[in-house]
């Protein structure tokens, strides 16, 4: 049997209307992890879904908890030798919420929908079609070796949508039980629809709030404007003396000091677009004297995700007593993260806005990760896509969401290389999660051809 044999059958799969069948089965299990009433259905997802799948591929499954995890985890092994190559895949079977009162008509978040060639459903982007992809290219390169040819080991959680709280713990906990030499997963979205991606490690994410109590309640802006300090228009100042006017971030200790030269090498091949049903990108907004691909992988972003004075639903002529907003640092290796509340706080200090509380918001953490794109591993995956698609397949050194990578960069001390068969537009988190099939018909090609290659023997050296 060949290459082409496992990629043949990994296509017929998905031809066959199998991979389909599959995936429908999977959106329909409402695994909402941020739901307290969903945890019978993360249960369900790992015991009656990838549990028995990956079984029948020789795997011996476990499943494990943590206290500080809403769901469960799946720990999956197959070990055909220990002098091969072990790889560890990972996948999350919680998504967001719903929404589905905010779905176009006839659609819905449980059930896979077939329109205007594209396949709608929760999940179907973010993240259980891009692990289904992987699961079935691992049977595909199994049938047509009869040995996968390297171990393989596997790591599905159920809470990666509300900040996987308890992975990294799990990962310490069970070091040994989960070593691998490298991290193959797939998640997040391609640079572009039509162009296969490899990205290796995500920026980080911190969130803290702003706040001034200025007094108790609100008062007529009538008889007391003029008088009285209002809250929103401080907080606004406040805000201004972080951000500039065109999103330049103000406070030197939440950016690099510059992008680095392999990253920037890496960049160069990788233009940002605007995308097809997204919105456009505003060229001058962000660091001065950045490439957009820079800005969003090699760079730091701040952004203000919510502000509250008042009532905003039913606005009252008072000057309200409080002002609330909450921000967003995405960022890059080498900003240190504990860092990022206190200096902040010193710059807001400095700048006269002592009164601004700050704080950081309850939310897991991700740290930022980069693996070097010099790495043989990386060239080697790269080939491997290229070889399957015909395409040189975009490199990037981190992804510009965030995703636990540091449970496996750091903790875990792997490689860590991502093959996205997502793309931007996708509508993750949002009404009307969608894919082309034919992202995921193509994501089991290159994983079938990718494993395929990792099992032929003629791998990177695995230290250094």
């Amino acid at each position: 049997m060949s290459r082409e044999d496992a990629i043949s059958r990994a296509r017929s799969h998905f031809d066959s209307g199998d991979f389909r069948d599959v995936l429908a089965r999977r959106v329909a299990i409402r695994t909402e992890s941020q739901e307290p009433a969903s945890r019978s259905e993360l249960d369900r997802y790992v015991a009656e879904e990838i549990r028995p799948e990956l079984e029948a591929l020789g795997f011996s499954c476990r499943i494990a908890r943590h206290e500080r995890a809403q769901g469960p985890f799946l720990i999956a092994e197959r070990i055909e030798d220990e002098a091969l190559p072990t790889v560890l895949g990972y996948g999350h079977g919680d998504v967001t919420r719903g929404q589905a009162e905010r779905w176009q008509d006839g659609l819905s978040p449980w059930t896979l929908t077939e329109r205007d060639g594209r396949w709608y459903g929760r999940g179907i982007a973010d993240n259980k079609g891009q692990h289904t992809v992987n699961i079935a290219a691992l049977r595909a390169v199994l049938e047509a070796r009869g040995k996968l040819g390297f171990n393989a080991k596997y790591l599905i959680e159920m809470g990666e949508e509300i900040g996987s709280p308890g992975l990294r713990e799990l990962c310490t906990a069970e070091k040994q039980v989960v070593r691998a030499d490298l991290l193959i997963a797939s998640d997040g979205p391609r640079l572009s629809v039509d162009r296969p991606t490899i990205f290796l490690g995500s920026r980080g994410g911190i969130s803290f709030d702003l706040r001034i109590n200025a007094r108790s309640g609100a008062h007529h802006s009538g008889n007391w404007g003029g008088l009285l300090s209002n809250p929103a228009v401080q907080l606004a100042h406040a805000i201004a003396a972080l951000i500039g006017a065109k999103g330049r971030i103000l406070v030197p200790e939440l950016k690099p000091a510059e992008v680095p030269a392999s990253v920037r090498e890496a960049l160069a091949d990788c233009p940002v677009v605007d995308v097809e049903d997204g919105p456009q990108i505003d060229p001058e907004w962000g660091e001065p004297g950045l490439s957009a691909a820079e800005k969003v992988f090699g760079w730091c972003t701040l952004e203000v995700l919510a502000f509250e004075a008042g009532d905003p639903r039913a606005p009252v002529n008072a000057i309200p007593g409080r002002a609330f907003a909450r921000l967003q640092l995405r960022f890059v290796v080498g900003i240190d993260a504990e860092g990022v509340v206190p200096a902040v706080k010193r710059h807001l200090d400095k700048a006269g806005f002592g009164h601004v509380e700050v704080s950081a918001a309850d939310e897991e953490m991700f740290r930022a990760t980069r693996l070097d794109p010099a790495d043989p591993w990386v060239r080697f995956a790269a080939r491997s896509i290229g070889r399957t698609t015909g395409q040189r397949p975009a490199i990037l050194p981190n992804l510009g969401g965030s995703l636990p990578n540091d449970a496996f960069a750091d903790i875990l001390g792997l490689r860590t290389i991502w093959v996205p068969h997502s793309y931007a537009g996708c509508s993750q988190h949002a009404p009307d999660e969608h894919l082309p099939p034919r992202l995921l018909r193509e994501g089991l090609e290159m994983m079938a051809g990718l494993y395929w290659d990792i099992g032929s023997g003629e791998t990177p050296a695995l230290t250094g």
